[in-house]
């Protein structure tokens, strides 16, 4: 339906990949869905991920759809159409990497590139049953990625299984270990944090280390709310900075306009504030990881709710609550479809390493994939 903004195809013979519209190709307009964006001229070069997958003999099929301007969680997009959710048509796909997640899931292409703010790659990942790795702030280049600046953003890969999620992350990745990132030996130490979430996704979340043969422990991870809010203050502020002046365009989605209007009254105070909670926030996870190898939690808290649903004002700030800390602390972060008891529908489960340690996160995923799949 609406998965590509653009189909072509660009490289070699490869595994196909889409790109989410917010990275650049060269020859093709980068507008992130945007009718403020529209007219915008072709792009001169190509992003450096974009470089290296082409490099890496990949095939680029197409320009991924996406929430407007990359700055919402349900990924409806009124002007270039809503991609459609894999695991059931009338849910939202999640945003803002929409159209990444939902072009995998309907096996358009074999992986997506799309890029993770405050959760764009996990939250779609976790609504269309597929998986999504947010990796280690830095680790992967931003050049040629809207917007320019950005001290949250990570560009990271979708794929329906690990073995293509870590084939992307070589591609995309300068030294990247392919061999230690699909590892499968040795023993495995989990912290199972608390959080407020469904009870069967929780229930769901707590037997997967069971069902893998790993040792866990419980963890509560202090400044865990606080971070979710103090990574919204950074958001607003830098997506204002990156994409306020279209607002005077008038061509915005009122949904934009109006959270780009909010966004613009953010604080020098409150960014100082939220700038106290990310170093408490960072230093509470780097302890929790001194005890066990990854962190496990769910993505979401709950199912997605319908588009209908969206549309008639349902709130939806509370899907990020468990995926937006970890963009603040620049944590590695992948969401993996998780089977939950009495559902038709595919839960997220997220695993979140040390800083650095993507390939170790793709490893305990990979045996994760093996034990819960279902």
């Amino acid at each position: 339906m609406h998965e590509f903004i653009r189909e072509f195809s660009l490289g070699g013979d490869g595994p196909t990949i889409a790109i989410k519209d917010t990275i650049d190709i060269g020859g093709h307009a980068t507008t992130a869905a945007s009718r403020a964006l529209a007219d915008a001229p072709a792009a001169q070069n190509h992003a450096e991920v974009v470089e290296r997958v082409l490099a890496a003999g990949w095939r680029i099929v197409g320009k991924a759809n996406m929430h407007e301007l990359a700055f919402g969680m349900t990924g409806i997009n009124d002007f270039t159409g809503t991609p459609r959710n894999p695991q059931d048509a009338t849910r939202i796909p999640g945003g803002s990497s929409s159209g990444s997640a939902a072009a995998v899931g309907l096996s358009l292409a074999d992986a997506a590139l799309g890029t993770d703010t405050g959760g764009s790659i996990r939250g779609p990942a976790a609504c269309c049953g597929v998986a999504g790795f947010k990796p280690t702030f830095g680790r992967v280049s931003r050049r040629g990625v809207a917007p320019r600046e950005s001290s949250l953003d990570c560009v990271g890969p979708f794929a329906r299984d690990m073995r293509m999620i870590v084939e992307a992350m070589a591609a995309i990745t300068p030294g990247f270990d392919r061999v230690a990132a699909l590892a499968s030996g040795g023993t495995c130490n989990v912290g199972v944090v608390a959080v407020d979430a469904l009870p069967a996704i929780r229930d769901a979340v707590a037997r997967a280390p069971v069902q893998a043969g790993f040792a866990t422990r419980p963890i509560e991870l202090a400044h865990f709310a606080a971070a979710f809010d103090a990574g919204l203050t950074v958001i607003n502020a830098e997506t204002w900075r990156a994409f306020g002046h279209l607002v005077e365009t008038g061509q915005l989605g009122a949904d934009l306009d109006a959270r780009l209007r909010n966004a613009s009254k953010t604080t020098d105070a409150q960014l100082e504030a939220a700038e106290r909670v990310r170093r408490d926030i960072t230093a509470a996870i780097d302890a929790a990881l001194e005890s066990v190898d990854v962190l496990i939690l769910p993505t979401l808290p709950a199912f997605p709710v319908t588009i209908d649903e969206a549309r008639n004002g349902v709130s939806v700030i509370a899907m990020s609550s468990l995926i937006r800390p970890f963009n603040l602390s620049g944590h590695p972060a992948l969401s993996l479809p998780l089977p939950v008891g009495g559902s038709t529908l595919k839960a997220g489960l997220q695993i979140v390493g040390r800083k650095g340690a993507d390939e170790q996160v793709c490893a305990i995923a990979t045996r994760f994939e093996a034990a819960i799949a279902g």
